[in-house]
């Protein structure tokens, strides 16, 4: 049996779907990557940082109680706000705290988008081919039905670039593709996504402000080793990083658009944190943070 923390597997940024046979598409769901442990006793759902966010999810944590004992699944939580996946809403959900989220989860209720089956009847199925995963999963999760369900899937090339074009009013943000014959590779970037967006992961190393609240976060971005300091963060965001980040251990200087070198609060090399950022080129731009990865 699989035992958390669990380091899920990634994906990479391209500009293209790849090409030829033995390519699976899903659609890329806008919320937060949640795995699911379900033992038979209790349920628990694991941020992609590793944390336990159990409690921010008890609509999900009791839907998942009825998966047959020994079930670990990767996937996405979202929340669905008139026919689009709100992303606002889902980072709510997950700030929320124990006393707070029984009733956002009344108001606001997730569903669970899973992606991948890696245990089924305590035996750890990563090593299958993602084809067997997948029909694997869909075995499972039909008869349950919502808010436990598989993301859709297709292995034609044709339909998947209709979907690109034509889901995103309803908050999808891309496409992930997969090799059907690959197997689940836990902190390898095996997977392929295109986006929407013009947004792209960066490394946070440090942080502005308090340790609870931060202002502003000092990021590494992608293809440029000097650190820059974020746009300020919004309140829900300035919440998150306290939550998120671990203990700072030193200090270093940035580049501030606007000011120059600042000092920060360095953060430890391990565990590594990541954000989403916004338009962001350069060590000069303004990174602006979209969320916490």
């Amino acid at each position: 049996m699989i035992t958390p923390p669990l380091r899920v597997a990634l994906a990479d940024s391209v500009t293209a779907l790849p090409t030829g046979d033995g390519w699976a598409y899903e659609p890329k769901f806008d919320g937060h990557r949640l795995v699911v442990f379900a033992d038979g006793r209790r349920v628990r759902l694991q941020a992609r940082s590793g944390r336990f966010v159990t409690s921010a999810f008890p609509d999900i944590a009791e839907a998942a109680a009825r998966l047959p004992a020994g079930t670990v699944l990767d996937g996405e939580v979202v929340v669905w706000v008139e026919g689009r996946i709100d992303f606002g809403a889902v980072q709510r959900r997950a700030a929320a705290t124990r006393a707070r989220a029984p009733q956002l989860a009344r108001t606001l209720p997730a569903s669970y988008a899973a992606f991948d089956l890696l245990a089924d009847g305590g035996e750890d199925r990563r090593a299958l081919p993602y084809e067997e995963r997948r029909a694997r999963l869909v075995r499972l999760l039909e008869p349950l039905g919502p808010p436990l369900q598989p993301v859709p899937m297709t292995t034609d090339r044709a339909l998947a670039l209709t979907w690109y074009e034509a889901l995103p009013a309803t908050g999808i943000e891309g496409l992930v593709a997969k090799r059907l014959d690959g197997t689940y590779r836990g902190g390898t970037r095996a997977w392929l996504k295109l986006r929407h967006s013009d947004t792209r992961d960066a490394l946070v190393v440090g942080f502005t402000g308090s340790g609870a609240r931060p202002q502003a976060l000092v990021l590494v971005l992608p293809g440029d080793g000097t650190p820059v300091v974020s746009s300020p963060l919004s309140p829900a965001l300035r919440k998150a990083a306290g939550a998120a980040l671990p203990v700072a251990r030193g200090e270093g200087t940035a580049i501030a658009a606007g000011i120059g070198e600042v000092t920060y609060a360095a953060l430890p090399s391990e565990p590594p944190v990541t954000v989403e950022v916004r338009q962001n080129t350069t060590r000069h731009a303004t990174a602006v943070v979209v969320r916490f990865r």
